[in-house]
């Protein structure tokens, strides 16, 4: 190979950092006649004192290599062995390269590392650049067959060591400080873009790991059920049912016998007994939307079941313990129903332990936008 000249460096030590690629390994299997590869190419090319050679390939085929290299050379070479997901995980492949340049700093202080960026994956050489340009200051060199070994000249500074992990450990810090529970995928079906939904996402979260009855208000649209079943989903009640009806939908008669169950002959047309949306729903959440649209009576009826825990269908005599965890929402505002006498104040406290409000105009689809 030939080499492309450039300014003159003066190193007090030279290393070389560099993947092992597929092409080197050829080469030392005498698979591939027409190149020495790129690691042997730059030792040959450039004055090196020591190398540093980082390989996902397994210990045998990479032993094997470094033996030849050192035969081919008499350079000393250092083998730093990695198992990654994939040869193109950015992260694994950052942990990996900045591991072997912290030592490298660490152990050689006074040395000027180089970096080559052509043996290994296109994400091998990204990393390179990011550490080069960043915490592992370095020369970056790339080679040919074309062209031979160059210094690669990079027109640009980076001031982020590394974005997507720093921005990560920062949020994880914000929440903390914050007092916000960790992320959950539940809430993830929620994508916003305002102050005033990044605070209700955050109050649900909270809500979620509370096994308390919640009420959603918000005007029609605005995804009061995708919030309850994100908190059901984020719950520890997420493996069990999660039953939404809307009350508004059900005629006034059979309410009763809708949400609490009914016996066989209870009423004209009960030919058999059958469970109510309380019953199906027992060990998860049962999500009431349009609860303002409730009859007074079912109120009543709705009240004794959340303070005594327990469920009577329409035409029996005994009742049945159940263990469900409320979530209501409405499109009115049930302080102003209360005050006209069409809403229960008490039934509106044992609801509202925990009250999100929704933002006006909103998308009613999964994704909200303020």
């Amino acid at each position: 190979m030939k080499i492309v000249q450039s300014d003159e460096v003066l190193w007090d030590m030279s290393i070389l950092l560099a993947w092992l690629g597929n092409a080197d390994l050829r080469s030392s299997e005498a698979r591939d006649l027409t190149g020495e590869g790129p690691v042997l190419g730059a030792i040959n090319a450039l004055s090196f004192d020591e190398v540093h050679l980082l390989s996902d390939h397994g210990a045998s085929a990479s032993s094997a290599y470094v033996k030849w290299l050192k035969r081919q050379t008499g350079v000393g070479v250092t083998l730093h062995l990695f198992e990654l997901p994939s040869p193109t995980n950015h992260e694994a492949i950052y942990r990996a390269a900045s591991q072997v340049a912290e030592l490298v700093c660490r152990e050689r202080p006074g040395a000027d590392p180089t970096y080559h960026l052509s043996p290994g994956t296109p994400a091998m050489a990204s990393i390179w650049i990011l550490l080069a340009k960043t915490r592992y200051p370095a020369r970056l060199i790339e080679s040919s067959k074309e062209q031979g070994v160059k210094e690669v000249c990079i027109p640009f500074e980076l001031s982020a060591e590394f974005v997507p992990l720093a921005k990560r450990a920062d949020d994880v810090l914000t929440r903390l400080m914050q007092g916000l529970p960790p992320e959950s995928p539940a809430f993830t079906a929620i994508i916003h873009r305002c102050a005033a939904m990044n605070r209700t996402v955050a109050m649900a979260h909270r809500l979620a790991l509370r096994d308390v009855p919640v009420l959603i208000q918000g005007e029609s649209g605005t995804g009061k059920e995708l919030f309850a079943r994100a908190i059901h989903q984020a719950s520890n009640r997420s493996t069990q049912p999660f039953i939404a009806i809307n009350c508004g939908a059900i005629p006034q008669e059979l309410v009763d016998a809708e949400l609490f169950g009914h016996e066989k002959g209870a009423f004209t047309g009960a030919a058999t007994a059958r469970a109510g949306y309380f019953e199906s729903a027992d060990g998860g959440t049962l999500f009431l939307d349009e609860i303002g649209e409730l009859p007074l009576a079912s109120q009543v009826r709705l009240l004794r079941v959340l303070q005594e825990r327990e469920v009577t269908r329409v035409g029996a005599a005994n009742p049945k313990p159940i263990n469900v965890r409320i979530i209501a929402a409405t499109n009115r505002v049930l302080p102003s129903e209360i005050q006209v006498g069409r809403f229960r104040e008490d039934l509106f406290h044992r609801l509202a332990v925990g009250v999100l409000l929704l933002p006006r105009f909103v998308s009613a689809k999964v994704i909200l936008v303020c």
